[in-house]
């Protein structure tokens, strides 16, 4: 079994790059071991933790995640070379095959056969990260990292989970609700067997939102984030497949008839609220506890700010956050 793990998510809204600094160096004092990024619309998944490697001494770092059409092989394998000399080992590659929405509207690439696209690219990584020449093409590094390069695997549903266990070392999950951490161990239990791997050797690493403060006021924002996620394709289908399906139907169909204020408003409060860490920070630690008993290995702590649109949002208070979610 990995060891029991707590990380920071270092995407971070409404802050400057520079601003992370004080909350990442805060976060490492605090017992936080981890800081892994993401990459949407925000600040790409690289950039902060090559600055996160300078202000930290021991914690582990890790693309949560980049996706593998919109780089390609070996441009991926440069940058996790560099991030693992530049953070002196400590340095994780996240990967994963995204979504057609940031893929092909927001990049105008095709998204075709993701599972054949991650398991080339895995392949690709593991020869060129350990100096090999890689590829149809031979890429080869110059300079190949000092230490090998964990690789871990964003997953939603039951092949790419079989896969990400098979050929990762780790399986990152999001927007998992609690009732449904047992079928996604199950199928990461299974890839681990067709891998041949010890049962458990798989380290599972899930994003948690994790709102402070008003109930309903936490309740309306996480049903937003639900509604624009739990609409894109690959989440729908995710949800569709843990048994979702009836309760997202009619904010599915809102959003498509680009009634939006409508979808927010059929968002199923149920599964918001089995998805989502909202509360005091004594009860979202808690809720984290009980993810962890299932088999989350490490999770990945968002905390999220409430505050009015348009408010910004001090680093102070992303502090506040993170000192109130530390392990204890």
């Amino acid at each position: 079994m990995p060891d029991r793990r707590w990380a920071l998510s270092l995407e971070l809204p409404g802050l400057s790059l520079p601003e992370h600094e004080s909350i990442v160096r805060a976060a490492e004092a605090a017992g936080y071991t981890d800081a892994w990024s993401g990459e949407t619309g925000g600040h790409d998944g690289f950039s902060s933790l090559v600055l996160a490697a300078a202000w930290t001494e021991s914690m582990r770092l890790g693309t949560g995640v980049v996706n593998v059409f919109t780089r390609g092989p070996a441009v991926l394998a440069q940058h996790a070379a560099a991030l693992q000399e530049a953070s002196r080992g400590r340095f994780c590659l996240g990967i994963g095959s995204s979504s057609n929405v940031i893929v092909e509207r927001w990049n105008g690439m095709e998204f075709a056969r993701p599972r054949t696209r991650v398991r080339d690219t895995i392949a690709f990584l593991r020869a060129a990260l350990a100096g090999e020449r890689a590829g149809s093409g031979g890429f080869k590094l110059e300079q190949p990292p000092p230490s090998p390069v964990p690789i871990v695997v964003a997953a939603l549903r039951e092949r790419m989970l079989r896969t990400a266990a098979e050929l990762g070392d780790g399986v990152f999950v999001n927007f998992l609700p609690l009732a449904s951490v047992d079928a996604v161990i199950e199928q990461i239990r299974t890839g681990e067997a067709e891998g041949s791997k010890e049962p458990g050797s798989s380290d599972v690493l899930c994003r948690f939102f994790c709102i402070q403060g008003d109930p309903e006021a936490a309740l309306g924002l996480a049903r937003w984030m639900f509604a624009a996620y739990a609409t894109v394709p690959v989440y729908e289908q995710f949800f569709r497949w843990l048994g979702y399906g009836e309760a997202i139907d009619p904010m599915v169909e809102a959003w498509r008839e680009r009634d939006r204020a409508r979808a927010v408003e059929l968002a199923p409060r149920e599964l918001i609220e089995d998805i989502f860490i909202i509360g005091d920070a004594a009860a979202q630690r808690e809720r984290l506890a009980a993810y962890v008993e299932r088999g989350i290995t490490t999770p990945v702590v968002m905390p999220i700010p409430l505050a009015a649109p348009g408010t910004p949002v001090s680093p102070d208070t992303y502090g506040q956050l993170v000192e109130s979610l530390a392990p204890s």
